[in-house]
């Protein structure tokens, strides 16, 4: 299913010599695990982070907890300091980060099901982006996933 788009991110990071580190919550390691299911991804994906819990966030990416307090682990600056952590915590040149709720439980008001923060970046600059993706969970991770994949090989 990703594995166009996969095999045009590996081929634009092998030509630079970059690696590529995941930092994902409501995907749950679905991006890594796109990336990973194509032979020689060694080549260009160095690590990805499953980072679910706030704690982990925290523990594993060094996202602020004031941070999460402050805004909710479903925002911008969260998902921006993901990218950053993921980018500190590894060997990457190139890091990606979700945080979402891909229901069927977990709105708030102002976050509905379906919303999701995306961000991707180096260590010269974070790009995010607000998804508001319609469907099921599995709707919701798979166009997670798709959207990722997508602003990836754009900033390949």
């Amino acid at each position: 299913m990703f594995e166009p788009a996969v095999l045009a991110l590996a081929e634009r990071l092998r030509a630079r010599g970059a690696m590529l580190a995941t930092a994902e919550s409501c995907t749950g390691g679905l991006i890594a695990a796109a990336c990973t299911a194509v032979a020689g991804s060694s080549d260009w994906f160095e690590r990805g982070f499953v980072t679910y819990s706030n704690a982990a966030k925290t523990e594993l990416l060094g996202v602020p907890a004031a941070l999460i307090a402050a805004h909710g682990a479903v925002s911008e600056p969260v998902a921006r300091a993901m990218v950053q952590g993921a980018l500190r915590q590894s060997h990457a040149t190139l890091a990606v980060a979700v945080t979402g709720i891909a229901g069927p439980g977990g709105a708030v008001p102002g976050k509905p099901v379906g919303t999701v923060w995306l961000a991707w970046g180096t260590a010269a600059g974070v790009q995010a982006e607000l998804l508001q993706l319609p469907g099921d969970r599995s709707a919701v991770r798979e166009a997670t996933v798709a959207a990722a994949l997508a602003r990836l090989l754009a900033a390949a």
